[in-house]
């Protein structure tokens, strides 16, 4: 019998956990489980016309918010072609309504319920050994059809459409799922997902999480045996998918001084965390680490009390902003913070607060989401309660709420794309500090970019890095002329030359900006500079003294400017003392990808 589990998943990077978990854990049948990922990208023809090639006898189909109506594609067509194929479907987003989506399925035969792995396990002993029936396996709903052909004949009512479930299966100890991944060298372009625990602590209404209080861990030494193997091949990134890695201060411990202990200089890895929970000892240990080394993801949520406790959530915001602002200071650890839009209680401007308290934090990555209201959570069953209103179709996403209109919501949209576009990338942190200074508030900033894209029609065009900078440089025009009171403190030249330098530290282009100076008055310092073996490497020591400079030379570029661009963008206001700037790309800021930068003095 040919087994096929299926994934697809969001993008090309992501690797899917549950698949080679479950085929671990049935290491009996391992000969007969094949493994087929996708991705939503993939067309859904091409898909479909793969897994037939395989002729399968079951296809397992992971389950998600993001995948699952082109699974419910799939399964239908796949049936028409492989009539005789069981076609089960596993995850989050088939467990909570599985006899539901059973009763109204043309093509799914049946559905394993919460943990897989060691129903997966029972159900290869009933296909490939004939060991169990279908009615001994806990944890799954299925129809006749799920059943071997020769016991579906026997039935006199095998045509009928019947669900049968089988009840609740107890948690798995983890710690018996053999390890996951067979051949690591496979996943040299991928992200590596892992989990050294399962549960979470906290009640968060709006997670599925929270329905598993009890936190189970994986044994330290299997954890640390199997993250070696990550080092050993040299990993690019570990993501833990555990809820709240650092629930347990022991175990937390063990695998950050373990990783840092073993740090290859390359692998990175990714932990979801509480930050208000750490104490001095764990932050004095992250505040060793190698840059680039681990990131963390923290989620603030909401800072409205009343939301907090709305949504059952536990957090000390006071903690929270001081365990942020220590991980900040060191430079060392990339942070991400969230933000949920259309919890209870948040209107308009309680939801400006928080977005401008968490800005405040100056996270590397500022998450701003949309609440989604997901089968089986809390939030799913109180939601009426709320006034909360969501799309009928995954993922499910808030539409308006009681405290928040659709019109709001629209608003929010728009200041989470200009979120995304000028602050998460990276790519305009010099030039959002400047323009900062001109708005009462962040979100104001983020606000009126938004509302310019609307006016200009720039929404939904995917413009060039180039023509991103045109658009600030063109928005912050128009902010000079309009409003009288910024005229005379907006600076457009002392913008142009910050612009300028946002492009340089993140590409040594090929072609200058049209917003830079003139180039000719200073042609003959830069050719003499690039000859100045001597001076470069005076700029560049010590890391340069074992690279010859005929390769340093493609790596640098040297530019002039009439301000000082970094204190300038600091302060908004122009600091007139002209500098050079050497931008060294051999050497880059591992946490957002900046060359180096030098400030230079030509007499």
């Amino acid at each position: 019998m040919k087994i096929l589990l299926t994934a697809i998943n969001a993008k090309y990077i992501h690797s899917n956990l549950a698949i080679y978990s479950l085929r671990s854990y049935a290491k009996a049948y391992r000969q007969q489980i094949q493994l087929a990922e996708f991705t939503i990208n993939n067309y859904t023809d091409d898909i479909l016309q793969a897994i037939y090639k395989e002729k399968p006898d079951f296809i397992g189909f992971s389950c998600y918010i993001w995948n699952i109506g082109l699974v419910d594609q799939l399964c239908i067509e796949l049936k028409k072609l492989l009539p005789e194929c069981k076609i089960w479907l596993g995850g989050p987003e088939v467990s909570y309504d599985a006899e539901k989506r059973l009763e109204e399925s043309t093509a799914a035969d049946g559905i394993m319920i919460g943990e897989g792995e060691e129903t997966f396990l029972e159900l290869m002993d009933y296909y490939i050994a004939g060991l169990k029936t279908l009615e001994q396996i806990k944890g799954i709903a299925f129809t006749d059809n799920a059943r071997k052909t020769e016991e579906r004949n026997k039935s006199l009512d095998c045509a009928a459409k019947r669900v049968n479930t089988t009840g609740i299966r107890t948690e798995t100890d983890i710690s018996s799922i053999p390890f996951p991944y067979e051949k690591i060298e496979d996943f040299k372009n991928k992200i590596i997902y892992y989990e050294a625990s399962r549960g979470c602590p906290y009640s968060c209404s709006y997670c599925l999480s929270s329905i598993d209080k009890k936190v189970r861990l994986r044994e330290i030494e299997l954890v640390k045996k199997e993250l070696g193997l990550f080092l050993q091949h040299k990993v690019p990134q570990v993501k833990f998918v555990d809820r709240t890695f650092n629930c347990n201060k022991k175990q937390t411990l063990a695998i950050w001084h373990y990783i840092k202990e073993q740090d290859n200089g390359i692998t990175n890895f990714h932990f979801e965390i509480s930050a208000d929970i750490l104490d001095e000892e764990e932050l004095e240990l992250l505040s060793t680490m190698r840059p680039g080394l681990v990131q963390l993801e923290i989620g603030v949520q909401s800072t409205n009390p009343k939301t907090i406790e709305a949504i059952s959530r536990k957090m000390n915001l006071d903690k929270l902003k001081q365990a942020v602002h220590r991980i900040h200071q060191s430079r060392n650890i990339h942070e991400h913070l969230d933000l949920i839009a259309g919890l209870p209680y948040e209107d308009m401007k309680t939801f400006q607060n928080s977005f401008n308290e968490v800005y405040a934090m100056k996270p590397d990555q500022f998450q701003l989401g949309f609440l989604k209201v997901l089968k089986g959570s809390a939030m799913f069953y109180e939601s009426k309660d709320w006034g909360i209103v969501s799309k009928s179709i995954p993922p499910y996403e808030v539409l308006y709420t009681k405290w928040l209109s659709y019109d709001e919501i629209l608003i929010l949209k728009s200041v989470e794309d200009m979120v995304e576009i000028y602050y998460n990338s990276g790519q305009f942190e010099y030039a959002i500090k400047y323009m900062e200074h001109f708005f009462d508030t962040p979100f104001e900033l983020y606000l009126k970019l938004g509302d310019y894209y609307e006016r200009k029609k720039l929404k939904g065009i995917n413009s060039s890095r180039m023509k991103k900078y045109e658009i600030l440089l063109d928005f912050m025009s128009e902010l000079k002329e309009m409003e009288d009171k910024l005229s005379e403190a907006i600076n457009i030249m002392a913008f142009r030359n910050i612009l300028v330098h946002d492009l340089y530290l993140r590409e040594n282009l090929k072609s200058r900006p049209p917003f830079a100076e003139e180039y000719e008055p200073y042609k003959k310092i830069y050719k003499d500079f690039y000859c100045d073996e001597q001076r470069i490497r005076a700029c560049l020591n010590p890391d340069s003294s074992e690279i010859t400079i005929d390769r340093l030379r493609p790596y640098l570029h040297l530019e002039h400017y009439s301000i000082h661009v970094e204190q300038t963008a600091e302060t908004g206001i122009p600091v007139k003392n002209e500098e050079f700037i050497l931008y060294d790309y051999f050497h880059k800021n591992v946490l957002n990808s900046q060359a180096r930068n030098i400030s230079i003095k030509f007499t």
